[in-house]
């Protein structure tokens, strides 16, 4: 994982709608939320994106954008967000690269790392959490991080 208080880096991915998403065009603007995650449709996945759909108004009144990402392609990313509501853009990282940039490592050498970061208005990260089983602990330490935030 990357260390706290150290810069973002930037990166552009396609959405689930194939539009283009660049880190960088949030700085000055809002937090962000970039949670990545295993596999779209597997049960701690679907957990771990319906935990931050469901807390996504209190994100967003912490002025946060919510960004998950994972390997998964642009259209198994569309199809998961639209049976799911998603209000927030999932980003297809095909070849791992992002992965890789924010030191996203496999769990238990098998799985695709389950990792979140908390990026201050100036992509600065602020917050980590790692935490491959609870999903829904990343949620709340991201919505913690947020708040410290925000009276600091």
């Amino acid at each position: 994982m990357l260390e706290v208080g150290t810069p973002a880096p930037d990166f552009e991915l396609l959405d689930q709608d194939g539009v283009s998403v660049r880190l960088s065009a949030f700085r000055g603007q809002s937090n962000v939320v970039i949670f990545f995650y295993p596999k779209d449709n597997t049960l701690v996945c679907t957990l771990e994106v319906c935990a931050f759909r469901d807390a996504h108004p209190t994100l967003m009144d912490q002025d946060a954008v919510v960004l998950g990402i994972s390997n998964d392609p642009v259209g198994s990313h569309h199809a998961f967000s639209h049976k799911w509501n998603l209000p927030y853009q999932l980003l297809s990282d095909p070849d791992g690269a992002v992965r890789k940039a924010f030191d996203v490592h496999r769990t238990f050498g098998l799985f695709a790392g389950r990792v979140t970061y908390i990026i201050d208005r100036e992509g600065f990260i602020r917050g980590a959490v790692n935490d491959p089983w609870r999903a829904s602990h990343h949620v709340r330490e991201a919505l913690d991080v947020l708040k410290v935030q925000s009276t600091s």
